[in-house]
C-alpha cells in the first residue's frame, strides 16, 4: 500500500523533529547557572533567573508545537489525507490553476486554524507572563487577516504564474518561474519598506535634534548617504526592541523600533546604526538577495525532473500526477537539502554579522555598540549560554558573549 518512496518522507520527517530535540535539549542543558562575568551589570540575578525561566517556557510551549506539527503531518500522510483533498479539488473545478489555488489555499487555512490557539498562547499568556506583548486582541485579528490575505494575493498570483509557465514551456518551465520567482525577490528586498512594512507598522522619519545630528555626522565618515531614516512603533506588539536595514539604491532604509529608542543612548543608538550602514557598504543585502535568487533556482531545476514523477503522487496516495501534488510532495523531499542550504546561510549571516560589527566599531564607538548589544540582549531575555552545536545549526547571529569578545580588540 505505501511506496519507498512514502517511507522515505516519512523517515525525513521524523528524523528532522528528533534532530530539533536533540539539539533543544543540547541547548538546554547547557545554560548557565550564574551570570556570566561580563553581564552581570545588565542582568542581575533576579533578572537572570527571569531569563532562565523564560527559555524553559519557550522551550516546553517548542516541544509541544513541534509535537503536534508533527503528529498531524504524519497523520494526513498515513491516511492519504493529502489524496482525499486532490480528489476534492477535483470534483469542485476542471481547471488546473484553479485546482493548485484552491489545494493549497485550504492547506494555508488549516494550517492557520490549527497554529492559531498556540499563537495566541504565546502571545497573550508566555510573552504576557514575561513582560514583552503589547498586543491587543484587535491588534492580533487585524495581524492575522491582513497576512492571510496578503499572502493570498501574493502567493495565489505567483502560484498562478508558475503553473501557466508549467503548461505553456513543459519541460523549462523551471527557467521561467526561476525568473518570476527572482523579480518577486528582488522587489520585495527593495521594496518592503516602503509598501509591506506600512500595512503593519506606522513608521515616521527621525525627528531633528542632537541624534540626528549624530547619526548624520557618523554616515558621513562611513560614506553613507543619509536620507531614510525612520522610527517603528514596535511597542505597539513588544517591549522588546531591534532595527534593520533594507532595500538599496535610493529605496534603502534604516528602521530603528521605538522601544530601541527609549532603551539605548544617543552613542549606542549611532553604533547600531553603523552596524547597519556596515551590512549595506559591505554589500551584505545585494550578496543575501542574489543568493536567495540561486538557491530558488537549485530549487526549481530539481523539481522540475521531480514534477510529474509518479513515484511522488503515488507516495501521496495519487494515481495521476498534478502539479500541486507533485510541488508538495517535492517539498517533503526537498526538506534535508533545505536544511543544508540553510545551515550555510546562518553561517555566513554570523560571519556578516562580526563583519558589520567591525565596521560599526570603525566609525562608531565599539564599547557603545557593546553597551548597546548587552541592553538588547538583557531586555529580551536572551540566553547567554546557548551550546556551540545550537548557535552552529540555528544561530543567524553570533551569541552575544562572542560578540563582545570580538569587538574588544577594537
Amino acid at each position: 500500500m505505501y511506496s519507498t518512496v512514502f517511507y522515505i518522507i516519512i523517515a525525513i520527517i521524523f528524523l528532522e523533529t528528533v534532530w530539533d530535540f536533540f539539539l533543544g535539549e543540547l541547548n538546554r542543558k547547557s545554560w548557565s547557572s550564574h551570570v556570566p562575568d561580563r553581564l552581570q551589570d545588565v542582568y542581575p540575578d533576579d533578572k537572570f533567573q527571569k531569563q532562565k525561566k523564560y527559555r524553559l517556557a519557550n522551550y516546553r510551549f517548542g516541544l509541544i508545537s513541534s509535537t503536534i506539527s508533527t503528529l498531524i503531518i504524519l497523520g494526513v500522510l498515513w491516511w492519504q489525507g493529502f489524496a482525499w483533498l486532490d480528489g476534492l479539488v477535483h470534483s469542485v473545478t476542471d481547471h488546473s490553476i484553479g485546482q493548485s489555488l484552491l489545494f493549497f489555499g485550504i492547506i494555508g487555512l488549516a494550517s492557520t486554524l490549527i497554529s492559531l490557539p498556540l499563537s495566541i498562547y504565546d502571545t497573550f499568556v508566555i510573552e504576557e507572563k514575561f513582560g514583552f506583548n503589547k498586543t491587543t486582541a484587535a491588534v492580533f485579528v487585524l495581524d492575522l487577516i491582513k497576512s492571510l490575505l496578503l499572502g493570498a494575493f501574493i502567493g495565489g498570483l505567483m502560484l498562478s504564474l508558475i503553473i501557466w509557465f508549467y503548461h505553456w514551456a513543459g519541460a523549462y518551465f523551471w527557467l521561467y518561474a526561476w525568473g518570476i520567482v527572482s523579480l518577486f525577490m528582488i522587489f520585495f528586498s527593495k521594496f518592503y519598506t516602503s509598501l509591506i512594512l506600512p500595512l503593519f507598522n506606522k513608521l515616521k522619519p527621525l525627528e531633528e535634534g542632537g541624534l540626528k545630528r549624530d547619526i548624520e555626522t557618523m554616515s558621513k565618515r562611513a560614506g553613507f548617504t543619509l536620507s531614510n531614516v525612520f522610527i517603528m512603533d514596535g511597542s505597539k506588539r513588544s517591549t522588546k526592541a531591534n532595527a534593520f536595514f533594507s532595500g538599496f539604491g535610493k529605496n534603502k532604509r534604516i528602521v530603528l523600533f521605538d522601544t530601541l529608542i527609549n532603551d539605548l543612548t544617543n552613542d549606542e543608538i549611532v553604533a547600531v546604526l553603523a552596524h547597519e550602514i556596515g551590512h549595506y557598504r559591505l554589500k551584505h543585502t545585494i550578496r543575501g538577495t542574489i543568493l536567495g535568487v540561486v538557491q530558488s533556482g537549485l530549487m526549481l531545476f530539481l523539481l522540475g525532473w521531480f514534477i510529474n514523477h509518479p513515484a511522488i503522487a503515488g507516495a501521496l496516495g495519487v494515481s495521476t500526477p498534478s502539479f500541486h501534488i507533485g510541488l508538495l510532495g517535492f517539498g517533503l523531499l526537498y526538506a534535508p537539502i533545505s536544511a543544508v542550504l540553510g545551515w550555510g546561510m546562518t553561517i555566513l549571516s554570523r560571519r556578516q554579522e562580526y563583519q558589520a560589527d567591525a565596521f560599526a566599531a570603525k566609525y562608531a564607538e565599539a564599547s557603545a555598540l557593546q553597551s548597546a548589544l548587552k541592553k538588547i540582549s538583557a531586555s529580551a531575555l536572551s540566553n547567554p549560554t546557548p551550546h556551540p552545536w545550537f548557535v552552529f545549526f540555528n544561530y543567524s547571529h553570533p551569541p552575544l558573549l562572542k560578540r563582545l569578545q570580538a569587538l574588544d580588540r577594537f
